[in-house]
């Protein structure tokens, strides 16, 4: 790594857990019924790092990021490395690498819309009424968001594809990883094991999924094009224009 990106990683992991601890305690909201996992809209920090700055600045800005955040507010060095820093790093990890990629979007829409349907079915099957009619509010609407940003604005197709792959991957992680440390240890706040069903599982993957893709479909973008306009020489794509005009 460069000296730049060592610095960008410390500032990226710096920035995810401030917010993160902050931000908690003014709006301490977690998954319904079982809680632990937090609102996190704070997401879109090290997503905006890894398209800038690449995935291992991305990535491992959000693993050290989240470790740090967890042990202030939960304290759990295991659960945090078995789902937080996992699902942080492998998801900014997806999202730098892939917001570089020519990726074919329309097979990708297809893939997601058939995953949101699934998303949507877990919601009705495992939630109460009115957690299921919410969540599946936010799931079509960001798929709509999504097709609309792919469709009309080439340049993010790689970032929002990135970011839904990203996402699942570390929600997935997180709804894996959770109830297997339940079945082995007390999870923070209880005084006695308390392992995790199947469902719990599920619950944490759609409201993970639910609570952080608004955020980085409709804040990635502008932020990023934001640093670019401000810092011209971290636009990857402009120096590479320009040193194509100069060859």
């Amino acid at each position: 790594m460069k000296a730049l990106d060592i610095a960008a990683l410390a500032l990226n992991a710096g920035l995810y857990a401030a917010f993160g601890y902050i931000f908690y305690y003014i709006f301490p909201l977690t998954t319904p019924g079982i809680g632990l996992v937090r609102f996190w809209p704070q997401v879109i920090i090290p997503a905006v790092f890894a398209v800038i700055f690449g995935p291992w600045v991305g990535g491992f800005g959000a693993a050290i990021g989240i470790f740090i955040s967890d042990m202030l507010i939960h304290g759990n060095p295991i659960l945090s490395l078995m789902a937080g820093v996992t699902s942080n790093f492998a998801m900014f990890a997806l999202i730098g690498y892939i917001a570089k990629k020519k990726v074919d979007w329309k097979v990708s829409m297809l893939g997601f819309g058939a995953i949101s349907a699934l998303l949507v079915w877990i919601s009705y099957t495992y939630e109460a009424s009115d957690i299921a009619l919410l969540f599946t509010g936010i799931i079509i609407g960001s798929y709509i968001a999504l097709l609309i940003v792919v469709g009309l604005t080439p340049k993010w197709r790689g970032y929002e594809v990135g970011s839904m792959i990203g996402l699942l991957v570390g929600s997935t992680i997180i709804g894996t990883m959770v109830p297997v440390f339940s079945q082995f240890f007390t999870m923070p706040g209880a005084t006695q094991l308390t392992p995790l069903t199947v469902a719990g599982g599920l619950t944490y993957i759609v409201w993970t999924f639910c609570t952080e893709i608004p955020f980085l479909i409709a804040l990635g973008p502008p932020i990023v094009q934001a640093c670019h306009q401000a810092f011209p020489a971290l636009d990857a794509n402009k120096k590479g224009v320009d040193s194509a005009r100069k060859s």
